[in-house]
């Protein structure tokens, strides 16, 4: 390029696409200058610019920050929660704002229930407080084990009915209510430790169910009883929910 300038004054680039005059010091300028433009970094976009934002985010209130009513079920809020953070995804501030009404209302939620529960109980105690004397005793007798083994137990001995109502045909409970009085006087001696106060009580379950089961069962219409449910059927199915109750809920 320089040795072509040295010896033509005046030449013409391809780059350029214009003379250049080097004689008389002049240049003529391009007739159309090209706009420089700096490269963007994605620094330099606007954060979240185009993702729609939450527009409730400065309401106080959760509940209609979320658009649901004070007696909204926990279905409809649970949906209204999953739909906003669907439409408003992408944008930091309107899913927090979401979570945060939507968690509020979960442990409003769930200080209630325990402040129903407490007050069940205050009731329910207030009530025994109150009862006649004779009420009083009675409970003394009474306890309330946990749920597990009551299922446990209620499934044993609904075990022993079923049973002896398929064995009704062949013969007669004697055996199941056997089986049944053993494991309820094994029960009580688990829990009372006096092998002798268990076998009384379990004793007594029994003989109260029996006689209570004789009263009763002759007194139920024919018509919703099987033709194969004897009356000693029907007896032993009472007395294994006396056997229940006794080994369950007795002290």
């Amino acid at each position: 390029m320089a040795s072509l300038s040295l010896s033509s004054p005046n030449f013409t680039s391809h780059f350029l696409g214009r003379k250049l005059s080097f004689r008389g010091y002049t240049k003529e300028f391009p007739a159309c200058v090209a706009v420089s433009r700096s490269p963007k970094c994605a620094v330099d976009t606007p954060y979240e610019g185009n993702v729609p934002k939450f527009p409730r985010t400065s309401v106080w209130d959760p509940y209609k920050r979320l658009g649901v009513s004070l007696d909204a079920s926990e279905e409809e809020i649970w949906g209204s929660r999953n739909f906003l953070l669907q439409q408003y995804a992408g944008h930091e501030r309107s899913e927090e704002s979401i979570e945060a009404a939507f968690e509020k209302i979960l442990m409003a939620s769930f200080q209630h229930r325990k402040k129903t529960k407490i007050n069940l109980k205050s009731k329910l105690k207030k009530k025994v407080e109150e009862s006649p004397p004779w009420v009083k005793n009675l409970l003394n007798f009474v306890e309330l084990p946990p749920t597990e083994v009551i299922l446990r137990r209620l499934f044993l001995f609904a075990f022993m009915g079923g049973w002896s109502i398929m064995n009704s045909a062949e013969g007669g409970p004697a055996f199941q209510v056997a089986v049944s009085l053993a494991a309820c006087i094994y029960f009580l001696n688990e829990k009372t430790k006096s092998l002798g106060r268990a076998f009384i009580v379990g004793l007594g379950a029994l003989v109260g169910g029996w006689v209570c089961g004789s009263l009763l069962v002759p007194n139920i219409p024919s018509i919703l009883l099987q033709p194969t449910w004897t009356l000693e059927l029907m007896t032993s199915l009472v007395v294994y929910v006396f056997l229940f109750l006794a080994c369950t809920f007795l002290k």
